[in-house]
């Protein structure tokens, strides 16, 4: 017999991952100002692999405008250099034959609602898996019924699964209306 509490655990793990999932790529969301997490996702081709420009350099931001990566091996530069344009993340990188600087731009109103309507998207996404984790645990209950679990137990664990699926929703809400005002405050 499936353990209801097996289930719900599940689930309520399977939701705390899309939430937290969510919040480190929120943070990578590039607000106005310095942030290094904005690297994370710019990939390099570091003798044959990709890896993400953090793990080929260093990447700090010497003020609140700029960020500053000192790649580990000079011949990186032109590699990282490359690898930021084609992201598109916005920055317009300039070496000095030591370390790459990128200054950040104060953000345009369009940007702001591209940001914004990115970041909506992303708990939008978010919240799709929340609901995937409910669906499957509350089918899982279900069949649970036929291999002996009391209906009114099932009917517990569901609104178990429900409170959990609400309060997931509602962390993703949260972050997502965080990230908003920080982006919209100039």
């Amino acid at each position: 017999m499936i353990d209801p509490n097996t289930v719900l655990a599940k689930a309520k793990e399977d939701m705390s991952d899309a939430v937290l999932f969510l919040e480190e790529d929120l943070k990578t969301y590039r607000a106005g100002k310095a942030n290094p997490l904005v690297f994370n996702n710019v990939m390099v081709n570091y003798y044959g692999s990709l890896c993400p420009v953090p793990q080929v350099a260093s990447v700090t931001t010497p003020d609140a405008r700029t960020l500053m990566i000192q790649p580990w091996e000079k011949k990186m530069i032109p590699v990282i250099e490359k690898a930021i344009l084609d992201a598109n993340i916005g920055l317009t990188p300039q070496n000095n034959g030591e370390t790459i600087r990128c200054t950040v731009p104060a953000l345009t109103e369009e940007r702001r609602k591209e940001l914004i309507k990115k970041a909506k998207s992303s708990g939008e996404s978010s919240k799709i898996v929340v609901r995937n984790a409910r669906r499957d645990a509350i089918e899982t209950l279900k069949k649970s019924i036929k291999e002996g679990l009391a209906e009114d137990m099932e009917k517990d664990y569901e609104e178990k699964v429900q409170k959990a699926t609400d309060e997931a929703v509602k962390k993703i809400d949260n972050l997502v209306s965080t990230k908003e005002k920080e982006i919209m405050t100039v």
